[in-house]
């Protein structure tokens, strides 16, 4: 009882101390800060990293340090303690999240919340990785968020150590390229140029990490030889409407029916085991490809795209059935 009187009291105290950092952080003076920095001497980069973490657990904007890091140390080292600062404040937003609610939270967590902590986890670094590289989630809200799963805190560290630099280098260059145009720098053109290069090449990188982690589409002769072989874990799902699953193409005997409108309403039937292979299929692929993204957002990690769907399987002249469809 002592225990958990102390974890909702260290709670509302973090709850009071974001909320007043939230509610004055428009007087957060910047320029003063750098000032502030500058006179610290040797002790200016220590200052700035325990600066930026503090900033990260209370939920202030980390855009603004990342560039003030670069203004006062330029690009090298800015971007080391830029990344370092966040790292750290990070890891520290991670371990307060785990100690005050991890526990309460799988304990109680059911249905779609349960699912999504068990994808998260499954995926383990991975999922720091690419959620580091694509932001899908605020950065601040994401660190507590992850606290809350079973993620290891080392490989959770390095995750976010190394795949947290390409957005740390573009962002800490442009603050240094905003110090030298302030100073009248002959080589700001030049510096200009390479600060949007880097901030072009951190735009594109959720495209590119998006299409890497797509899986392959599974050609329908693939399918044949495993159900062939008995693969007895593989779901074969269509999403097609009932009455094309019984209609002219027919369907696949193991085939399990659930429309592609119904299937956001209906993914527990689908069961808890986020690992579990999924084949989905449809007429062509264009459905069972909206099908795989709506899956994989849910934590499903071993979803793939029958090729060409039905109209491959047909085309090969395989076995399929007309009735007794296996609906949900």
């Amino acid at each position: 009882m002592h225990r958990s009187i102390l974890r909702i009291l260290s709670a509302l105290l973090l709850i009071g101390a974001v909320a007043t950092a939230l509610l004055y952080r428009d007087r957060l003076d910047v320029a003063a800060l750098e000032t502030w920095i500058n006179g610290a001497g040797a002790a200016a980069p220590l200052i700035f990293i325990g600066l930026y973490a503090l900033a990260t657990v209370l939920f202030l904007p980390g855009a603004v340090l990342t560039l003030a890091g670069g203004a006062l140390f330029g690009p090298l080292w800015g971007t080391l303690y830029n990344l370092l600062g966040a790292t750290l404040g990070a890891t520290l937003a991670f371990l307060i999240a785990r100690h005050l609610a991890g526990d309460w939270v799988r304990t109680r967590a059911k249905g779609l919340i349960a699912r999504l902590i068990q994808g998260v986890e499954a995926e383990g670094w991975r999922f720091v990785a690419f959620t580091r590289l694509v932001p899908l989630f605020p950065f601040n809200l994401l660190n507590y968020a992850l606290g809350l799963t079973r993620i290891r805190v080392l490989p959770y560290l390095l995750a976010s150590l190394i795949f947290m630099l390409p957005g740390a280098l573009a962002y800490t260059y442009l603050g240094f390229v905003g110090r030298e145009a302030m100073a009248g720098s002959e080589g700001l053109i030049r510096n200009g140029l390479i600060a949007l290069a880097l901030l072009a090449a951190v735009a594109f990188l959720p495209r590119l990490i998006t299409r890497l982690r797509q899986r392959p589409m599974l050609p329908a002769e693939e399918l044949k030889r495993r159900l062939d072989a008995g693969a007895q874990d593989l779901l074969v799902l269509d999403v097609r409407t009932p009455e094309e699953f019984v209609g002219d193409q027919g369907h696949l005997a193991e085939a399990v029916n659930i429309p592609l409108e119904h299937l956001p309403d209906q993914i527990e039937a689908l069961g808890s085991n986020l690992e579990r292979p999924i084949a989905l299929i449809c007429r062509t692929d264009r459905r069972s490809a909206q099908a795989a993204a709506l899956l994989a957002g849910r934590g499903f990690a071993q979803v793939q795209v029958i090729q060409g769907g039905m109209t491959a399987w047909r085309a090969n002249g395989w076995p399929v059935e007309q009735a007794h469809a296996q609906a949900h």
